[in-house]
């Protein structure tokens, strides 16, 4: 039987508390505040179509703006899939997934590396999407690759309303982390230096 693949991550700094809870192999069982309600909506699509049990709660000074908030989570994420992954053994490493939202379509590609690093192609036709600013999204993507340890090249490939472009990424990364994280068996890592 394999071992559960799960982690719980607590950061507390003078900005922000945040506390995530992660189990890789759930049922798509996700709670999510972070007091920015479009974000929220995002984690909770990242965390059902990844196929984890997620639980994540951060609050922040959101009365200075969202950067912190959104920054310190994608760390505690990175930091929780990093921990629940382990050594490694057995897992794909690679990912991609296409996900059109009606007009939008996204593409995610990663690869649980062990080194860190993000190519982000996304152009929003606007600046806020709800109450968030839209250039916060690239710091929880590059807080989330530094942590995590991975490569990751997100890119929107068309799109018109910037709530599509952005859901279609979630969901994009979402199933792209789900093909990398799958359980292939077999020993030893998925690299020919035998470490990742």
């Amino acid at each position: 039987m394999n071992a559960p693949r799960r982690a719980e991550i607590a950061r507390k700094t003078k900005e922000t508390d945040v506390r995530v809870r992660l189990v890789l192999d759930g049922e798509g069982k996700v709670q999510v505040r972070t007091g920015i309600g479009f974000f929220d909506h995002m984690l909770e699509q990242l965390g059902h179509h990844a196929g984890w049990n997620l639980t994540i709660e951060a609050r922040g000074d959101l009365h200075v703006d969202g950067h912190h908030t959104v920054e310190d989570v994608g760390i505690c994420l990175g930091e929780a899939l990093h921990d629940a992954l382990g050594d490694k053994q057995g897992i794909a490493r690679f990912g991609f997934f296409y996900a059109p939202l009606d007009e939008a379509l996204a593409r995610a590609v990663v690869d649980l590396s062990g080194r860190p690093g993000l190519v982000y192609a996304v152009k929003l036709p606007r600046e806020r999407i709800g109450e968030m600013d839209a250039e916060l999204f690239r710091e929880f993507f590059q807080a989330f690759a530094n942590h995590a340890r991975c490569t990751l090249h997100l890119d929107v490939l068309r799109g018109r309303n910037a709530h599509h472009m952005i859901e279609s990424l979630f969901k994009a990364f979402a199933r792209a982390l789900k093909m990398a994280l799958a359980r292939e068996g077999g020993a030893g890592v998925p690299s020919t230096k035998g470490v990742l």
